[in-house]
């Protein structure tokens, strides 16, 4: 529980290093998920550039956007209804996640060779539920945390599937 407490009171302090900061750290434990427990390296062959790599994008590229997003998408549709929620989830699925996922799959690529085809069918039919509890549920600056809590899954997937031999 003082964790917990420590991180609201640094996210309310500083809501969007905090956010940045959460999001690389996430993605980075994807990966250590990845070599650790999907592809069982152990530590001595864990590859530290990889989840510095995912560390880099998540701080660097998914936090930023994400984060900038959900701002935008709260002004568009104020409020937190059942209504508010499937909207905001429609803008997200509909609008958003097409450009995102066209921007960041190429960039994921880019590093490691990863076919964005495969990548793209899994990730659509996992986002659009998380997307409705995390619009409905969530207040505004816990929704990049819990968005990248379950990314960790995805992350993890993603790291093995980009590092598989």
């Amino acid at each position: 529980m003082a964790l917990w407490r420590a991180y609201q009171r640094a996210l309310t302090a500083h809501p969007w290093k905090v956010q940045l900061l959460t999001a690389g750290s996430l993605m980075g434990l994807g990966d250590v998920i990845s070599q650790q427990l999907v592809e069982r390296r152990g530590l001595r062959e864990h590859q530290a550039a990889r989840t510095l790599t995912m560390v880099s994008l998540g701080c660097g590229f998914v936090g930023p956007v994400i984060g900038g997003w959900y701002r935008v998408l709260d002004r568009l549709v104020p409020g937190t209804t059942k209504v508010d929620a499937l909207k905001k989830m429609l803008l997200d699925q509909g609008c958003f996640a097409p450009c995102f996922l066209g921007c960041f799959l190429p960039l994921v690529g880019a590093f490691n060779g990863l076919s964005a085809q495969a990548n793209w069918d899994k990730l659509r039919r996992l986002w659009p539920a998380v997307q409705l509890a995390n619009f409905y549920l969530v207040p505004l600056h816990y929704r990049l945390a819990v968005v990248q809590c379950v990314a960790v899954i995805w992350n993890s997937y993603l790291s093995w599937k980009a590092h598989r031999l």
